[in-house]
């Protein structure tokens, strides 16, 4: 008889606004499934990220089926693992570890739930030349699926030079050489001036980060601008972009086909993603925007 019956969770540093147990919770009960979805944050626990082995291995002791990771675990995690997917092992990062038959898989949604947001949303938009801003988990993921989506070359810009490197770097291994590169925020005014869009990958934006990443002239119309933030919905940075006549995409998307893919890897069912969308608009009160 198949398994009607899923225990999960989220791992990770203040975790309560997640919408993931929403998002997971709600589609299972479409599915006629029992599904529960627990968060596991470390700041409730008073423990550091270097605990993700024991919460891992504990999680499956007492008979969870899966676990999504999230920051500042997504690196951390990856010795404790018995296995990583050929996507997950690529990346360095996992967000999604399912447990089979004792063993600890690990696998990366972000790079396949962005890839899936921006072929949905800026399918006709040109992707020689891509600014990126964030070199952190989300950041590697987002640069890992800009490429794969058939960006020409992506530059990484962060406020911390090695991490910037060491992505560019990586990028380079795997992708080819030459196809990234790696600069500092006081240069975002040229490399913009030549970009065809810019990937927004750090905090800024979000309700406890609220601003603008960069400088709102630094914005030009046939400029796109995708975003990974979600909460809110809106960004002041996709606010301004619209303004400017960019064309846009919010962080509701990768939200979303990232929890439809780890949901898909946790029950072996197909998810409704129409319905998914449907659910974030809800869950975060907001309209989505359209371009």
């Amino acid at each position: 008889m198949p398994q009607d019956s899923y225990l999960v969770g989220l791992i990770g540093s203040g975790i309560g606004p997640s919408l993931s147990p929403a998002l997971h919770e709600r589609e299972a009960d479409r599915q006629g499934l029992r599904y529960l979805y627990r968060l596991i944050d470390i700041d409730t626990l008073r423990t550091g990220p270097e605990s993700v082995g024991d919460l891992v291995r504990a999680a499956r002791d007492l008979g969870f089926d899966g676990l999504n990771i999230t920051h500042p675990c997504k690196q951390l995690v990856i010795e404790h693992l018995d296995a990583l997917s050929p996507g997950a092992e690529a990346l360095g990062a996992v967000n999604t570890v399912v447990f089979e038959d004792g063993r600890s898989i690990g696998h990366n949604t972000d790079v396949t739930g962005f890839a899936a947001s921006f072929a949905r949303g800026l399918p006709d938009v040109p992707l020689e030349h891509v600014v990126q801003l964030g070199a952190g988990g989300a950041g590697a993921a987002v640069a890992h699926a800009t490429l794969t989506l058939g960006a020409g070359h992506i530059t990484v810009v962060d406020a911390m030079p090695d991490r910037s490197a060491d992505l560019a770097a990586s990028l380079n291994r795997h992708f080819g050489t030459g196809r990234a590169a790696a600069a500092t925020p006081d240069a975002l005014p040229r490399l913009m001036a030549g970009a065809d869009g810019v990937v927004h990958a750090t905090p800024t934006g979000m309700a406890a980060h609220p601003g603008l990443p960069f400088p709102a002239e630094l914005l030009r119309p046939g400029l796109w601008v995708a975003e990974v933030v979600y909460r809110p919905l809106e960004t002041e940075l996709l606010r301004t972009a619209r303004a400017a006549r960019c064309a846009v995409l919010d962080g509701g998307g990768m939200a979303v086909f990232q929890a439809a893919d780890a949901f898909r890897l946790f029950t072996g069912r197909e998810p409704d993603t129409a319905r998914m969308l449907a659910d974030i608009t809800e869950l975060t009160g907001v309209a989505r925007i359209r371009n």
